[in-house]
């Protein structure tokens, strides 16, 4: 089970950051939660490279985010990269990882960088929505 920020949504709403390289993520997201967006208790925000991500955790502030989903295998700065570097600079943000490799060594690694939790694609988006709207 995911253990969320223990910060409050923001007007009843829980903000998760989706990261990915690949712009047809958004739309699957978009897609497999339309009714928690439209009943206004989930709100998803897309970045799609590391770099954004950092740039647009800071700009709306840790505090803002219950949590970042990021896949692993990006251009520039890789997932477990971004995951490293939101735990230095963000303490309480959660941060769960996406991967298309089950790759030992990456999954290993991302729970020492303190990942939350560990997916892999096909993403059971059916058992991602419970653990996200357990926490809300």
């Amino acid at each position: 089970m995911i253990s969320f920020n223990t910060f409050p949504a923001q007007d009843g709403r829980m903000n998760v950051m989706i990261v990915d390289d690949e712009h047809d993520v958004k739309i699957l997201f978009q897609q497999k939660f339309r009714r928690e967006i439209r009943s206004g208790r989930l709100e998803l925000h897309f970045a799609f490279s590391g770099e954004a991500a950092l740039e647009y955790i800071e700009r709306k502030g840790e505090r803002f985010f219950a949590l970042v989903l990021s896949d692993i295998n990006m251009p520039g700065m890789n997932g477990l990269e971004l995951l490293r570097r939101i735990k230095q600079r963000f303490h309480g943000l959660t941060v769960a990882m996406i991967t298309a490799y089950g790759d030992e060594e990456n999954y290993r690694k991302a729970f020492e960088y303190g990942c939350a939790d560990y997916f892999t694609k096909p993403i059971s988006f059916d058992a991602l929505k419970e653990k996200i709207l357990a926490a809300n």
